[in-house]
């Protein structure tokens, strides 16, 4: 359900690995497109499998569906969800492909998901990992999570996405596996604003690994495994998402980083929002509420919403008060 480019490239991936796939988009000329040129050139340039079907059609996505992946973005899945809702099977699979904290509730996609449908967790899993787009519709390997509290559960959707270039591992800390993806594309944000104002290697890994830091700190306050964040849904999904050019957030990052305002970056990624401007807030807040400190999580906060310069983050952040790691 949603055919951005990591929805697309789920689809691929489930067509690859001999699934039945039905891929909803918003826009109905858009389902025509794909299945008609088998691509979806506006968001991931890869050819399609020709077995995946395309429709604008919510109902008639949904309609004996077993396995629902969600693949709108974080803060639109409860407005979606409470669409879908009515045509969701009664013991369908949910499964989460977005990252992010709801900004007004403080609750995980996973949470979202089962306050609206009023599904039992155990139905609830989540895909997560260092997983850009691109790359797995180029069919470049790559390893995701697969986390859910129900382990037959996540072993079927483990079977369905297993391909000779994607492999996933299952988990059942399905809190951890999301309070990585959440925080990663803000830590990301401030990698890339270091590489904006000209700042190198050695400060793009003090970022990442004292982002990681933290990430940690909000995770174990949650009840998440400190073991799960060691791995691809933590470390994995951070590396890639700081690291890599075709990364939004790092981007986007980078842009400030270089001087730009909040509108010029939004202007050069045609008016798309990196979801780490909007996450820092919710991630902020919800670290807020279990009194755990996150200062480069602040810094990103204070440079996109508070006016708060690149240069003048970097500083405050260096002066903080020295520490045991």
């Amino acid at each position: 359900m949603g055919a951005g480019a990591w929805g697309t490239a789920l689809a691929k991936v489930l067509a690859d690995a001999g699934n039945s796939v039905t891929l909803w988009t918003r826009r109905p000329e858009l389902a025509d497109e794909i299945n008609r040129t088998h691509r979806n050139a506006g968001y991931l340039d890869a050819e399609l499998p020709a077995s995946i079907r395309a429709t604008g059609d919510y109902a008639e996505a949904l309609h004996g569906a077993c396995t629902v992946l969600l693949a709108v973005p974080s803060q639109t899945l409860r407005t979606n969800l409470e669409l879908w809702k009515g045509h969701l099977g009664a013991d369908a699979s949910l499964v989460s492909l977005a990252k992010g904290i709801e900004l007004d509730t403080l609750l995980r996609m996973s949470q979202v998901i089962a306050q609206v449908t009023g599904a039992d967790p155990g139905r609830i899993a989540v895909v997560t990992g260092p997983n850009l787009a691109r790359e797995i519709g180029e069919e470049q390997p790559a390893a995701t999570v697969v986390a859910c509290t129900d382990s037959g559960r996540a072993v079927t959707l483990q079977r369905a996405l297993a391909t000779g270039y994607f492999r996933p591992y299952t988990n059942s800390d399905v809190t951890g596996a999301e309070v990585g993806g959440a925080c990663k594309n803000v830590i990301a944000l401030a990698t890339g604003m270091a590489a904006g104002v000209g700042l190198g290697e050695n400060t793009a890994a003090a970022i990442i690994t004292r982002g990681l830091a933290e990430i940690m700190r909000l995770g174990i306050a949650l009840g998440a495994k400190p073991a799960t964040l060691a791995g691809l849904a933590g470390i994995g999904d951070l590396v890639a998402t700081c690291t890599s050019p075709q990364s939004r957030n790092r981007s986007f990052g980078e842009r400030l980083g270089r001087g730009g305002t909040m509108q010029a970056a939004l202007d050069a990624t045609g008016g798309h929002v990196a979801e780490g401007v909007t996450s820092c807030r919710s991630v902020l807040a919800l670290a807020s509420s279990y009194d755990v400190e996150m200062p480069l999580t602040e810094a990103v906060h204070r440079v996109c919403h508070r006016g708060l310069s690149v240069d003048d983050a970097v500083a405050l952040l260096l002066g903080r008060t020295t520490k045991p790691e």
